[in-house]
């Protein structure tokens, strides 16, 4: 019997690790390699100019890839289960392949497709390739639950088999057995579209800043590695002025479009790192930048909520505000902070910013200063970044807030003081907002403080050429920390809401290291002790109730201890027959005869149980 296949794209736009692809082919007479686009979904998704640039990069790179093993891309215009009944009816198809997808949109789809196959008597192909692990057998192994924690996910990966190694990649000799059926007007009936052909209008568009395809990918990852000394180094969450501009050797958006497989870049790194002799603790080397996109996804799977507060089980749900006209000024980069603005413009013009960057746009939204939803900063980083992923996106915005993942609140990023930081010169901040180009540095960061004459020199009058800040930012900071305090004590007289949820161990970049803290903007020393003794507010059971599955917060445990030892020696002394023990071991006990002294041990004592009482309350 022929065997005819389809290979059906959407994620992983690439030839090398691509095993479902592989596997299809063996056995196979005959190979058309789709890919799925439905016009209308192109003009009213939420996904900007930028990415679908991108995506039709990828496409074109795809095609030219075949090409050279005399087969083709085939774009099929329609939804998916319109399209494979006519194309299993057409083109006698009895074999379907794709790469496995893990969001809970990407199952329901695939589960459509899957009956439509059956009924027409097509065998279905799928293979695991966009993540390192099985995610279903990650949550099997935590009792059929996500886990909630990075170093629960660490554990359970732990227990897992080893990564597999990437598939062969797919050459003419791989193919050289099944062929393509082309005919004349391939490109008129399935070549890849234009974005004039999908309604955008491109007058005005710059060049891409990251062109899509696999073969830019591959250079992109040796460039790379080759970089052997800054890769054995990697550490999170560190920004510098040269950081903040698009590196030709970034990878985030080419794993988010599979157009390089994760499995390749985790192997390279291992052998960049077998021969540096460098050790790679996660999560903040760039083997632990993957496993948080592994756990984000993990979390995901099964969630079809993940991305909304409402339904939503791992997320906390806050009261934020309704504010259209805020949102659009923080959107469009016109909140009147420089940094907040240059970041979103960038963001805008290029489709991607640096994730620090990221951390500071999205605090300064929802718990820093606006108090808006992170689904709302979700969508407009949906729109316009390159490698906004469904699970590694939602997930990230909801540790960003404070919602899920993360719970220390109490620190905020400046947005003066975090970029004067990272970029003293204001250089970011002259390329993305030319306004300004003509401050000093001394006040390129919060123009609104320099002098008129400092203003009508650079040409810029706050206020007439650029927004004054549309926010006190230490004002709105503050009441935004008590708002969270308020919350989080509310949660904390009841272990939680479905899943023990609302702390979490080492979020992706620590926010709690003095090099970040720094880079918030919060440099002095009092800054800091008022964010920690802010923390210590925190009623006790808030710290019981919000932990990792059953288990205390250490902050518990040291309290009791202390309570413990101070206590129990002095006790046993009242008792006669430890009186000699206590003396000579208990140094509170050494003057017990002083009936003054043992008043002030019963004060200690009692002191100590009230205050631990007040803090649980």
């Amino acid at each position: 019997m022929v065997v005819n296949t389809i290979h059906w794209f959407r994620k992983g736009l690439r030839l090398h690790d691509n095993p479902s692809l592989k596997d299809s082919i063996q056995g196979s007479d005959t190979l058309r390699c789709i890919y799925i686009l439905d016009p209308w979904f192109a003009g009213s998704s939420n996904v900007g100019i930028n990415r679908w640039r991108f995506l039709l990069h990828c496409l074109e790179d795809l095609d030219a890839s075949l090409r050279k093993l005399n087969s083709r891309l085939f774009v099929i215009r329609g939804q998916p289960t319109d399209v494979f009944p006519r194309l299993f009816k057409e083109w006698q198809i009895n074999r379907l392949s794709y790469e496995y997808d893990s969001e809970p949109f990407g199952k329901e789809r695939d589960a459509a497709i899957q009956k439509l196959a059956n009924e027409a008597g097509v065998e279905v192909t799928v293979r695991i390739s966009h993540t390192l692990y099985n995610l279903d057998k990650i949550i099997e192994l935590n009792g059929n639950q996500p886990p909630l924690t990075y170093k629960r996910f660490q554990a359970v990966i732990n227990r897992m088999d080893a990564v597999e190694m990437p598939a062969e990649t797919i050459t003419s000799e791989v193919l050289k057995n099944c062929v393509t059926p082309i005919s004349e007007d391939h490109d008129e009936k399935f070549g890849v579209p234009s974005l004039e052909e999908l309604g955008f209008e491109t007058e005005g568009l710059t060049t891409a800043v990251w062109p899509g395809g696999e073969t830019e990918a591959l250079m992109r990852l040796e460039r790379h590695l080759e970089r052997k000394a800054w890769v054995a180094n990697f550490e999170r969450p560190r920004m510098n002025a040269n950081s903040l501009l698009a590196s030709p050797t970034g990878l985030s958006p080419y794993l988010r479009f599979g157009c390089l497989s994760c499995r390749l870049f985790y192997f390279k790194l291992t052998d960049l790192y077998r021969k540096v002799k460098k050790n790679h603790t996660p999560p903040l080397s760039l083997y632990g930048q993957l496993l948080w996109r592994e756990f984000f996804y993990t979390t995901a799977t099964n969630n079809p909520c993940f991305d909304k507060m409402d339904g939503n089980p791992i997320c906390v749900q806050i009261p934020w505000d309704r504010n259209p006209e805020a949102l659009a000024k923080w959107a469009e980069g016109r909140t009147g902070f420089p940094w907040i603005d240059a970041i979103m413009t960038q963001l805008r013009q290029e489709g991607w910013i640096h994730h620090l960057a990221r951390h500071g746009v999205a605090c300064f939204l929802t718990r820093g200063d606006l108090w808006i939803s992170w689904e709302e900063g979700m969508k407009v980083f949906e729109e316009l970044l390159l490698d906004a992923d469904w699970s590694v996106n939602a997930g990230s915005w909801m540790w960003l807030s404070c919602s899920s993942f993360f719970q220390q609140f109490f620190h905020c990023y400046c947005p003066v003081g975090f970029g004067r930081r990272t970029d003293p010169n204001g250089d970011y901040i002259r390329r993305y907002l030319p306004i300004l180009r003509g401050f000093p540095a001394k006040y390129i960061y919060d123009p609104w403080n320099a002098p008129d004459e400092v203003q009508k020199a650079a040409k810029c009058i706050i206020g007439v050429h650029y927004p004054k800040p549309m926010v006190n930012h230490a004002e709105a900071s503050r009441i935004n920390i008590e708002r969270m305090k308020q919350i989080y004590q509310q949660l904390s007289c009841y272990r939680g809401l479905g899943m023990d949820v609302y702390i979490w161990d080492s979020p992706p970049f620590d926010l709690r290291t003095e090099e970040a803290s720094r880079m918030r903007g919060e440099t002095s020393s009092s800054n800091l002790k008022k964010s920690r003794r802010f923390s210590l507010q925190a009623p006790l059971t808030q710290r019981i109730c919000l932990t990792h599955g059953n288990s205390l917060n250490p902050e518990v445990v040291v309290v009791v201890v202390v309570v413990v030892i101070i206590s129990i020696p002095f006790i046993f002394f009242q008792l006669s027959n430890f009186r000699e023990w206590a003396g000579a071991y208990h140094p509170l006990c050494c003057r017990a005869n002083n009936n003054k002294y043992n008043c002030c041990l019963f004060v200690l004592f009692f002191l100590l149980l009230f205050v631990c009482f007040k803090i649980a309350q």
